[in-house]
């Protein structure tokens, strides 16, 4: 990766607060914010958990629903 693909990438986590990195010389050293990635971590787990919960009442529907075909069939087909 080009240096300046990695500055890019720098600067959008420390927008996004994740990320915070000070430059001393030559040398930029660079920390993650803990708590701005557990705040990341909350909002990754809400969407699994709705989610997962969303695909388990796929799951039972589509068990209650035997007759349903597994694959559809092509609409646009030559008959």
């Amino acid at each position: 990766m080009a240096l300046p693909s990695v500055l890019q990438h720098l600067q959008m986590l420390e927008a996004s607060g994740l990320v915070r990195s000070e430059k001393t010389g030559r040398v930029r050293t660079c920390r993650i914010e803990p708590q701005a990635l557990r705040s990341a971590e909350a909002w990754i787990n809400e969407r699994r958990t709705l989610w997962e919960h969303r695909l388990d009442r796929l799951g039972a529907y589509l068990e209650a629903n035997p007759e349903m075909p597994d694959k559809p069939e092509k609409q646009n087909e030559k008959e």
